[in-house]
């Protein structure tokens, strides 16, 4: 049997930070197995009243959830990538196929840095909002997330490092070498 990222035995999130064309972060969901992903581009944050859009964004294999490293040049999101946040996800539909189909799924996070009750809702097409609910895990004042915590939650490492690191892993598409 093949290990599940993290070690966790639930079906987990992840929150890579991505250093490509343009800097954003790819928010993932597993589900039957793959990974539901959205790009965001300015991140999540922890403000109900502010609204991320989240663009729908192909599906990713199971095992790119712990990658950090580089994707090489000339090929598809080239640029470095690290795990910003991880942990399980928790769908508040007991239909989770149906409640994306509808347009809105909410669910609750559990990860290092991510927590509490948040939504994905469409707005057309592959246009989402990722929107923070109002509970104990949401912030109305001070540094936003993104602002508060920077680098991987796994190594400490920016993108910088993951740069100059030459034994940096490197996805090819496939899988990581």
């Amino acid at each position: 049997m093949a290990t599940r990222p993290f070690g966790i035995d639930e079906p987990i999130f992840v929150l890579q930070h991505h250093r490509a064309s343009r800097v954003h972060f790819d928010f993932r969901l597993e589900h039957a197995g793959i990974l539901w992903s959205w790009a965001v581009p300015k991140g999540p944050s922890c403000r109900p009243s502010v609204k991320r859009l989240a663009v729908r964004v192909e599906d990713h294999p199971l095992a790119y959830a712990s990658f950090e490293g580089r994707i090489p040049a000339g090929s598809y999101g080239a640029g470095e990538v690290l795990v910003w946040d991880f942990g399980r996800w928790t769908p508040h539909a007991d239909d989770v196929d149906a409640a994306v189909a509808r347009g809105h799924l909410g669910f609750d996070l559990a990860g290092r840095r991510l927590g509490g009750g948040w939504a994905l809702d469409r707005l057309r097409d592959d246009d989402w909002l990722l929107v923070k609910e109002r509970d104990t895990a949401a912030c109305d004042d001070g540094p936003d997330l993104t602002e508060r915590f920077s680098g991987s939650v796994l190594t400490g490492r920016s993108f910088d490092d993951i740069a100059t690191d030459p034994d940096a892993a490197v996805w090819t598409g496939d899988d990581v070498h």
